[in-house]
């Protein structure tokens, strides 16, 4: 198996000089560090969407709502929710 090098490092000055470039590599899907001195300080990655998608009822049978879910709250746990009002 062919041994995979890590990300291609450039240097500021590099990255400034050749930007749309780099940035063709990325959308290749390759990743960009650029250093400074030699220290890396930021890395150009592929952004990434990634779209789920949902099946309607998919949570059938896990979740359960109580048939008074939406009920008032009993006063003193309304209180609670809302802070405690001071009456003057």
């Amino acid at each position: 198996m062919p041994k995979r090098s890590g990300p291609k490092a450039v240097n500021v000055h590099q990255a400034k000089t050749h930007l749309s470039r780099l940035l063709g590599r990325v959308e290749r899907g390759e990743e960009i560090i650029i250093a400074r001195a030699g220290k890396p300080i930021a890395r150009l990655l592929p952004f990434e969407t990634s779209v789920t998608s949902r099946t309607f009822g998919g949570a059938r049978g896990e979740v359960w709502i109580a048939e008074d879910f939406d009920a008032p709250l009993p006063p003193d746990l309304l209180a609670a929710f809302e802070g405690a009002r001071e009456s003057n």
